[in-house]
């Protein structure tokens, strides 16, 4: 599959303002661990191949164990692996990439309300919103993968 167009120098503006985006959840509350476990996630759902190469050489970078990505799509049958935080994270991140099956259910909400103050969820909320959009870019544009 070759490569449509770059997206970063055709709708510049726009490009830039999802750096904008990545750019605010630099300062979020997430550790880069929890970042990458988001992208990586919604990236597994999306089947995202461009964003999957990317974040889950960062989260090794990052200090991430390949046990830990190689689970992560079955993270609900390996909970030992993953914290109580990082489930509640993923519950989020995997109903907001799935928007149209639940959306961001009640008992996923109240789930994270009990760990994590507003604040804390909206970068959650944030940061899988971001991803998506990320893939949504690389898959529609055909981003070819990093060798």
């Amino acid at each position: 599959m070759s490569a449509r167009f770059n997206m970063a120098t055709t709708h510049a503006a726009a490009y830039k303002a999802g750096i904008g985006m990545e750019a605010a959840l630099q300062n979020s509350f997430l550790t880069p661990i929890q970042k990458e476990l988001i992208k990586i996630r919604a990236s597994q759902i999306n089947a995202c191949a461009f964003c999957l190469d990317m974040h889950t050489k960062d989260a090794l970078k990052y200090g991430e164990t390949p046990q830990r990505i190689f689970l992560l799509n079955a993270w609900r049958d390996a909970k030992e692996l993953f914290t109580e935080e990082e489930q509640v994270i993923l519950m989020v991140a995997e109903e907001i990439t799935l928007i149209s099956q639940k959306g961001l259910t009640e008992e996923t909400y109240q789930k994270a309300k009990a760990l994590f103050n507003e604040t804390q969820i909206a970068d959650i909320i944030m940061a899988a919103v971001s991803i998506n959009m990320w893939n949504r870019i690389a898959i529609s544009t055909h981003l070819p993968i990093a060798k």
